[in-house]
Formats: structure tokens, sequence, C-alpha cells
């Protein structure tokens, strides 16, 4: 017995340094009891404490966690509700939606070309006077500017000349038939009188047509002394009424018959160009409304439909030329403005739709944080993805549903501190 307690004396004076000798001490010198026909020997308070208190410490590490925990099987992450709203987390309901539902693309706003003009005369002339400057308001068939030409003098004093001659001889042939009836004059002198009126007719006709080539009326020529303007003015006139949009002449200036130095456009109607895609042809048809928006008129958009959808992909850039019909009685849109113009198919709208901002990747899977149940407390809920918008909204396919709340702003701030905790906890063990 003395040697049995030298022995366990040796062993609990190693207690102070080393635990897990202290241990395997004790367990051998009960053993060694038993063996001695001592009697059974009772556990001792050190053997069943140990392991105790490793876990009551490893879960002490845990509970003192904020960052980077495991709920539930879902990622879960505690920053407190002052910091959620200092670096900006935003929760909202998820809407129903669809990404088809409403296709938004690139778009151009042009002129309607049924409704400009580029006027220019026909006949080389100068400039004897502009009649409408930059900005007014062109009624169709109103001047623009009087030119003066030489040639369309000539043409001129020839129209006047055959259609006096017209007259003369159309008198002659009238009174030659009055006295053939009464048998007074000869049938030759009536065939005479005939043949001549039909030729003045045929050179009234070909002069007054080639006035008309020049782009001049009978109203624009009038018999000489009947009005104080030369035979050798004439009007540019626009055909269509709207406003004057350029104007690059100036007076005395020489204009060639090619040339269109004046434009009216009328702009109460525009056009949308639309850059869509090769997938889009499923989705986007004829008379389907569009809404287009500009980055500089942020709370202003226009509203009309899309009424031509080309056959053929630019070859080039693969894209869909659809155009869209646009009224602008306001005139908020101008010729060469650059927006989007988003197309409102027929999709079925069943899908919750969230921001593509606030899907992250965690461990290579797609995931959205939701709040938990104390505030600034968010898990991590792993989704299946759907379509993808445009304007940057995403379908969630599974995981979440519509009027489900998730984290639309602030989600890479709940990832970076989800990570980050989860690296120290890591490094802690």
């Amino acid at each position: 017995m003395y040697y049995l307690f030298q022995r366990r004396s040796s062993a609990l004076s190693l207690s102070t340094r080393r635990p897990a000798v202290l241990l395997g001490a004790v367990l051998a010198a009960a053993v060694f009891t038993a063996g001695c026909g001592g009697g059974q020997a009772e556990p001792t308070t050190e053997a069943t404490s140990a392991p105790q208190a490793q876990s009551d410490t490893s879960q002490g590490e845990h509970s003192g966690e904020h960052e980077g925990q495991h709920d539930g099987g879902h990622r879960a992450v505690a920053i407190g509700p002052e910091k959620a709203e200092a670096v900006g987390i935003e929760v909202d309901t998820l809407a129903a939606g669809s990404a088809t539902s409403t296709v938004s693309r690139p778009a151009t706003v042009k002129f309607d070309p049924n409704r400009v003009a580029r006027v220019g005369p026909r006949i080389e002339g100068k400039i004897v006077r502009v009649t409408k400057d930059l900005g007014d308001q062109v009624r169709e068939g109103e001047a623009v500017a009087v030119l003066s030409s030489v040639e369309l003098g000539r043409a001129k004093s020839q129209y006047l000349t055959a259609q006096a001659r017209l007259k003369t001889h159309r008198r002659e042939y009238e009174r030659e038939q009055a006295l053939r009836a009464d048998s007074i004059s000869s049938e030759a002198d009536l065939l005479e009188a005939q043949a001549k009126f039909e030729q003045a007719q045929a050179e009234f006709q070909a002069a007054k047509e080639k006035l008309r080539l020049y782009g001049l009326s009978t109203d624009d020529v009038a018999p000489a002394g009947e009005r104080e303007v030369p035979l050798s003015h004439f009007r540019i006139t626009s055909p269509v009424t709207g406003t004057l949009q350029r104007r690059d002449v100036e007076v005395g200036q020489t204009v060639q018959a090619q040339e269109t130095p004046f434009h009216v456009a009328n702009s109460s109607q525009m056009w949308i160009m639309i850059d869509g895609y090769e997938r889009d042809i499923a989705a986007v048809e004829e008379g389907q409304r569009v809404r287009f928006t500009v980055s500089s008129l942020p709370d202003a958009s226009v509203e009309g439909q899309i009424d031509f959808i080309s056959q053929t992909l630019e070859e080039e850039t693969r894209t869909l030329r659809m155009r869209a019909v646009m009224p602008n009685a306001d005139n908020l849109l101008r010729d060469g403005m650059y927006g989007r113009a988003h197309i409102s198919t027929e999709a079925t709208v069943e899908r919750a739709l969230i921001s593509t901002d606030a899907v992250q990747t965690i461990d290579g899977n797609s995931m959205v944080f939701v709040p938990g149940h104390e505030d600034g407390h968010f898990r991590a809920v792993s989704v299946r993805l759907g379509q993808e918008s445009q304007s940057g909204m995403v379908e969630l396919i599974s995981g979440l549903q519509p009027g489900d709340a998730a984290v639309t702003q602030g989600a890479f701030e709940l990832k970076a501190t989800l990570t980050s905790g989860s690296r120290s906890a890591a490094h802690s063990h």
C-alpha cells in the first residue's frame, strides 16, 4: 500500500504540469488497485470532468461569435441594426414578374422621314431673299426663300408666249367653226384653223410641263404686268408643315439644282429605332406597347407601340432592328436622342424578381440574404437563377417566392462580413 500511495502522489504532483499525464496515471492506479483485490475503483473527478470542460470551452468560443455562423443549415451574419443602417442595408418584398415581361433595349430617336423635307431648287439660282429662319414654323406650300434664275426666266417667258398664242388660235378656231356652220367659210379654212390651234395647244403644254419640272405651278407664273415680280424670280416652298431645322445659305449665294440647303421637320410624331437581340424574336411582336426613357430626363417617358420588326439581323452587330412610333405633342423627343425602349410583352408573371446586385456567389453557390429573427441578423439563402433582363433584374426559380423579404441593397457588404467572420473562426481553431 505504501508503494501505491507513492505512485499516486507522484501522479498528483505531475497534474500541475501535464494534465494528460495525470489522467493516465490515475486510470493506471485504479486498474492496479482493482488487480490487487482492493475492490472496484470509483471514477475520479478529473477523468469525468475533463472532456466536459473541453466541450464547454469550445461552445463558449462559438457562442461569442457574431459573424460567419451557421444557422439551421444557412449561413448567418449578425451585424446589429446600427451597423446595418450605416452600411446601407435595405430589405424589400420581392415582386412577382418575369425577366421577359419587359424587354429593355437601347434605342435612338429619329425624325419620321415621312414628315421631313429637304428643300432646294430644281434649277440653278441665286438667293435673293430668305423668308424663314431657324426654328420658324413653316406651313405646307409656304416659301422659305426667293431665288433668281436666268434660265427659269427664259422658261417663264416661253410659257407666257405659248399661253397667249394658244388663246389667239383658240378664238380663230372657234370663229371658223361658226362660219362653217353658216356655210360662210370653207372646209379648208376650218381645217387650217384647227391645225394652228392644236399646235399652239401642244406648245403651251410643253412650256407648262417645263415649268412643272422646275417645281413651279401656274400660280407661280403670271402674265407680265399683272405681278411686280421679275420673271427670273421664283420661290422655294416646303412640301410639309413643320419647323425649319437647317438653313445653309446666305443672300447672294448661288445654289445648284442638286443642293438642299433647307430642312423642314414635323416633330409631332417620332420614330424610336430599337436594337434588339436575336433571342427577342420569340417575345417581341408588332403592336406591343413601348415606353421610352432617357437618362437626361429621369422623370419623363413617352409611350408608343412597335410597328416594324426587321426580318434580317444586322450582319456586323447581329442586332434585330425594330421601330416604334411615338407621339411627341410636347416636343419632349429630339432627333438623335439615345435612351432605352422598355417593351411590354405578354410573358407569364409567376416568379420572384430581384436585382442582380442582390445575388452573391458564396462557395460557388448563388445566395440571397434574408432578414433573421432579430434586427441586424441576416441569413444567406441558396437560390437558383432564371432569366436575366437587360434592366438588371433576374428571376429566382427556387429558394425564394414572390412576397418574401430579402436584402436588395448592401448584399456585398454582408457577404464580406460573412466571409471574413468565417475565416476568423477557422483560424481560431
